[in-house]
């Protein structure tokens, strides 16, 4: 494989997508967070997220799916690691990417992001429902999406490929000097300003040679439902993966959460919002466990019965308060999973983008989060590089103490999409 025939940075999604717009008005400290609107929603707005239910469950699941093969990938990589993804955006971002090739690249990338089953007529179409959806999913979240292009000014770009960018990724296409070396500073200044400043930089360099950058970004910031009281968190061991252990500032509440239990983990979901439509769900393995046996056991059919056998409980959940930040080139991840082609110039086949011969350089992926006692704030930034090539008993009540590595995933539960996923080895 060449990986000169392609130049790209990695966001935090995984390929192409950089979603989340947010004025840097917004990016105050999650200490300060404003609800986004104060009105409940209508119920046509009710409705239709219903209907929008129906239209995307499908496309849903195989986003879904796509996240946990690919998790499968990073998690085995990086056994010992921190690590923060937003499967969603990832997806969306292949996906827009997706729509500039064709033939055989086309179809291994289909295959990979799990779209085989569904209808290419209206694919586009659930996705642009899907992401609406998803930035309407609460007035007191803030849950932001954003795309963009950005052109080499001496390409062009078949009008069906950038049409299909705007129409259904609500993608800004912009045209730069690539020989500027203020060009970087632009496209880097777009992912700050989406990112609520979380993630300033993506791209590191911009070429003559390149065709353009594809960019996806995500922003969440959401309250709890019910706050932690800060007067209750208090500093207790964590105990690391190595059986080392640290001094963290550990939250604590009781009340009724969705809990699920087995011989493996504990799992609870602990609620956003107003409408508590998007909750955090926190997976904490057994002592006699571990995160890595946890991550063996971690796929879409898994992890759909485990949400649905979580049932109402009274209980104690104390978690630790955390702030990571992440990064990763995706292509290793990529290619194991079977998109390989659009990698090699020799075999990359993006006709329905433009009629030069190019293929993609990297995926760069960025992320970042922070959760106290107010509620969480994240971001995810993926861009992708186009260059120019020559080719238990549910009455009882439970304490759930989270002092060790964890597994954690941010859901959307009306369209069931999973917005983010990590792993907390050390908080």
């Amino acid at each position: 494989m060449n990986r000169n025939t392609i130049l790209g940075t990695l966001g935090v999604s995984l390929l192409l997508f950089l979603a989340g717009m947010v004025s840097q008005q917004e990016a105050n400290s999650i200490h300060s967070v404003d609800p986004v609107g104060s009105n409940s929603p209508s119920s046509q707005l009710i409705a239709d997220r219903a209907e929008t239910k129906t239209q995307t469950s499908q496309l849903a699941s195989a986003n879904n799916r796509f996240g946990f093969n690919l998790w499968t990938q990073i998690s085995q990589q990086q056994p010992e690691a921190n690590i923060v993804i937003s499967p969603s955006s990832i997806a969306i971002a292949l996906a827009m990417a997706r729509n500039g090739t064709d033939g055989s690249t086309k179809a291994e990338m289909t295959t990979v992001l799990e779209l085989d089953l569904l209808d290419p007529a209206t694919m586009d179409n659930s996705y642009g429902k899907l992401i609406e959806n998803l930035k309407t999913a609460d007035p007191n979240v803030k849950l932001a999406i954003a795309n963009s292009l950005w052109v080499n000014r001496d390409i062009t770009l078949k009008d069906s490929f950038v049409n299909n960018a705007k129409e259904f990724y609500q993608a800004e296409v912009t045209n730069l000097d690539f020989a500027d070396s203020q060009a970087k500073n632009t496209i880097n200044d777009w992912v700050a300003s989406n990112t609520a400043n979380q993630i300033s930089e993506i791209v590191d360099s911009v070429s003559a040679d390149d065709a353009l950058y594809l960019i996806n970004a995500i922003y969440f910031k959401g309250i709890w439902a019910k706050k932690f009281d800060v007067d209750a968190t208090v500093e207790q061991p964590f105990y690391t993966a190595a059986n080392d252990s640290k001094s963290q500032p550990m939250m604590s509440q009781t009340g009724d959460y969705r809990y699920y239990q087995s011989d493996r983990f504990q799992a609870v979901r602990l609620p956003y919002g107003e409408k508590e439509e998007l909750g955090m769900y926190i997976f904490l393995p057994q002592e006699t466990s571990s995160l890595a046996e946890f991550n063996q056991q971690l796929n879409y059919d898994n992890w759909q019965e485990w949400i649905s056998s979580m049932r109402s409980r009274d209980g104690k959940i104390t978690i630790p308060r955390f702030k990571l930040e992440y990064e990763l080139d995706l292509t290793e991840s990529l290619s194991e999973l079977g998109i390989e082609q659009v990698f090699d110039s020799s075999q990359a086949d993006f006709s329905a983008m433009t009629d030069l011969s190019v293929a993609v350089d990297g995926v760069k992926h960025k992320t970042f989060i922070e959760v106290n006692e107010e509620g969480t704030e994240a971001a995810g930034v993926t861009s992708i590089g186009i260059r120019i090539t020559s080719v238990q008993t549910e009455n009882e009540s439970f304490k759930m103490n989270v002092n060790r590595p964890f597994f954690f995933a941010i859901r959307d539960d009306i369209t069931e999409s999973i917005i983010f996923m990590g792993n907390v080895i050390e908080p």
